[in-house]
C-alpha cells in the first residue's frame, strides 16, 4: 500500500521539481553547497571571494574587479550578489541624478558599493552600512583595493536601525540624495520610514531598493505606492546565473513630506 501511495505522488514530485528546477537550483548553490565550503574552508564566502579578487583582478581598478567578482560568482561560486544586469541600472541612475551624497544600506561584499563609487559625480559621497562586522571587514578591504578612500567612501559598521538616527550627529549627513536598500527586504519599510522620520530625504531624492519581487518587500511597496509621498517605477529583472527568476528593483522619487 505504502509503495503504490509513493507511485501516485510520483508525479506530483515530478511536475514540481521541473516547475520549480531554478529554485532548488538557487536553493542547492546558495544553502547547501556554501554551508559546506565554509565548514571545509573555515571562511565565509565573500571571503573566498576576496580571496579570488586578490589574485585575478588589478587594483585600483574598480571596473576589473567588478568584472573579476561577477565571473567568481558564475563559475566558482554563487555569491547572491547584484550582478551585472541590475548593476547598470544602479550606475545609470546614480550618474543620471548625480546625487551629492548617497546612503546605501546593506554594503555586503562591496559590489553594490564599487557600482555607485564608480558612477558618483566629482566631490560625491558615499556613506555605507553593513551590520555583520566581518562581513564589513571584507567590504573594507575590497573598496580600499578598488582605489576609493574614506573621504569618498565611508564604511559605518552597525545595524541600519540604530545608525540611521544618528548620521547627521556622527557622520555629517545632513540629506541623502540617493539612497540604496540592499539588506534585508523586511527591514526596508522600516528603514524608510526612519529616513523620512529623520528628515534625511529632500523633496526630489531617489530611494532604489532591490529585491522587492524575490524574496519580496510586499508591505515596502504597498506603502511606497499608497502613502501620496512617492512616485514609482520598477524594473524588472532577474536573478544574476539566474534569469527565470524574476526580481526587480523599486526606483521611489520622494515627493517631500507634504
Amino acid at each position: 500500500m505504502s509503495a503504490a501511495i509513493a507511485l501516485a505522488f510520483l508525479p506530483l514530485v515530478v511536475t514540481l521539481l521541473v516547475r520549480y528546477r531554478h529554485y532548488f537550483r538557487l536553493l542547492v548553490r546558495t544553502v547547501l553547497m556554501r554551508s559546506l565550503r565554509d565548514c571545509l574552508s573555515g571562511l565565509r564566502i565573500e571571503e573566498r571571494a576576496f580571496s579570488y579578487v586578490l589574485t585575478h583582478a588589478l587594483p585600483g581598478d574598480p571596473g576589473h574587479i567588478l568584472t573579476t567578482l561577477d565571473h567568481w560568482s558564475s563559475h566558482c561560486e554563487y555569491l547572491s550578489h547584484m550582478g551585472p544586469v541590475k548593476g547598470q541600472i544602479l550606475m545609470r541612475l546614480v550618474e543620471e541624478k548625480a546625487p551629492a551624497c548617497v546612503l546605501e544600506l546593506g554594503t555586503y561584499c562591496g559590489y553594490s558599493t564599487l557600482l555607485i563609487a564608480r558612477a558618483l559625480p566629482p566631490g560625491g559621497r558615499l556613506l555605507t552600512v553593513e551590520r555583520d562586522p566581518r562581513t564589513a571587514a571584507v567590504a573594507e578591504k575590497l573598496i580600499r583595493l578598488a582605489g576609493f578612500d574614506e573621504q569618498m567612501v565611508e564604511l559605518i559598521v552597525g545595524s541600519s536601525e540604530e545608525v540611521i538616527p544618528c548620521l547627521r550627529t556622527q557622520n555629517q549627513l545632513n540629506r541623502a540624495d540617493l539612497v540604496l536598500l540592499a539588506h534585508r527586504p523586511r527591514c526596508y519599510l522600516r528603514d524608510l520610514q526612519l529616513l523620512e522620520a529623520h528628515a534625511l530625504l529632500p523633496a526630489g531624492a531617489t530611494v532604489l531598493a532591490d529585491h522587492v519581487l524575490f524574496p519580496g518587500a510586499p508591505r515596502f511597496l504597498q506603502y511606497a505606492k499608497s502613502c501620496g509621498h512617492y512616485r514609482c517605477r520598477l524594473h524588472h529583472t532577474g536573478l544574476p546565473d539566474f534569469p527565470a527568476i524574476k526580481d526587480g528593483i523599486a526606483q521611489l522619487t520622494y515627493a517631500g513630506p507634504g
